[in-house]
């Protein structure tokens, strides 16, 4: 077996940060593979072009012949799916593509990984894993008083989306069961940071502020979600991969539960510290509150306490210090936000909302 893991998805938000966080912490080199839907964007590596440690394959995990040539040739010890179609409202206009990346393309993977593993030599067998990232949306909506969701909260999901989610979490979960395969599986809440694609609720904020534009706010805007720092979601995700129980799974969260409207207005005041607006005004005179999208759940949380208690694991940033960073980030880093704009990104506000200044409501997962 070769020194390496393969990464699918690796070329999105949160995959392409856990790519470059695995590369910059190892030598073990990355097999990613990506087929670069609209939210795969090769540019969030651009750092890694000249690295004979990243070997970027374009393709789906739904292609077997692809995915098992991958595994023949490269022989990897473990393999992270990141690989999802990912936006709730994109789900409420077309839950096709869900059902067929999320569900169809998860069983087709899975299938590939176990005929492979079940090749496999009984040493190199035992240590392989199958790392199944997956989010707390498959768990449903919490009322305000609701404790935490935690690994035994059952599969209550609300969207398109979150079903397909939760019917692959079941898929991974039956393949250690029936066959045996060694998978762990993580639960995620709403991740933030760099290279976050600007149709969801920080990046798009953060984009339409310095534009002049709207800052529309769903409904009320008081859904309330844990913030998940995308590099301390990496940091968990390489300590279940090096310790987790096989079978388990581990729910991560970042301990931060902010309503949307509050996430607005903070942007809004760093902004007002970093960036000032010409003509003086705070940000938040922008802030516009327009219909809430349909069957959107009003709270998650996520408890966090079995991968800190097994694994020793917790995050390292608070919602202040990340968001600080996230803000910044964007502000040095707008030739990156110009050029994920372009092309699908502006078909989809178009299709989904109908014009550009309605397209940008704010939306959390």
């Amino acid at each position: 077996m070769n020194n390496c893991i393969l990464v699918t998805g690796g070329a999105g938000f949160i995959g392409s940060n856990f790519v470059l966080d695995w590369l910059a912490r190892s030598q073990e080199s990355v097999i990613n593979l990506d087929k670069l839907s609209y939210a795969g964007n090769l540019e969030n590596l651009a750092s890694l072009q000249d690295d004979s440690r990243h070997i970027f394959v374009q393709g789906d995990i739904g292609d077997t012949a692809l995915v098992e040539r991958l595994l023949a040739t490269r022989q990897p010890r473990a393999v992270v799916n990141f690989a999802a179609e990912s936006h709730v409202d994109r789900s409420i206009h077309g839950p096709e593509a869900f059902v067929q990346n999320n569900i169809v393309g998860t069983f087709r993977l899975l299938e590939s990984v176990r005929a492979y593993w079940a090749g496999l030599e009984d040493k190199t067998k035992s240590g392989f894993r199958f790392l199944h990232v997956s989010t707390d949306e498959v768990y449903g909506s919490l009322s305000k008083e609701e404790p935490a969701f935690t690994e035994h909260h059952p599969h209550e999901p609300n969207s398109p989306y979150s079903a397909s989610k939760a019917a692959s979490d079941h898929l991974v979960r039956a393949w250690h069961h029936t066959y045996g395969l060694p998978v762990l599986t993580t639960n995620c809440s709403n991740n933030y940071g760099p290279y976050h694609f600007p149709e969801k609720l920080i990046p798009l904020v953060i984009v339409n502020a310095l534009a002049g534009k709207s800052l529309p706010v769903y409904g009320d805007g008081q859904q309330i979600r844990d913030w998940l720092y995308v590099s301390d979601h990496c940091s968990a995700i390489r300590r279940v991969l090096e310790a987790g129980r096989i079978g388990e799974t581990y729910n991560v969260g970042g301990w931060n539960e902010q309503a949307n409207l509050s996430i607005v207005q903070t942007i809004c005041g760093l902004l007002d510290q970093l960036r000032p607006r010409a003509d003086g005004q705070p940000y938040r005179n922008q802030i516009a509150f327009v219909a809430d999208r349909p069957g959107h759940d009003r709270r998650y949380a996520i408890d966090a306490r079995k991968i800190e208690r097994e694994l020793g694991w917790k995050p390292a940033e608070t919602f202040e210090s990340g968001i600080a960073k996230t803000v910044q980030w964007y502000l040095g880093h707008q030739e990156w936000v110009a050029n994920v704009q372009s092309g699908a990104y502006r078909d989809w506000v178009r299709t989904q909302y109908g014009n550009a200044e309605a397209g940008n409501a704010a939306s959390a997962s």
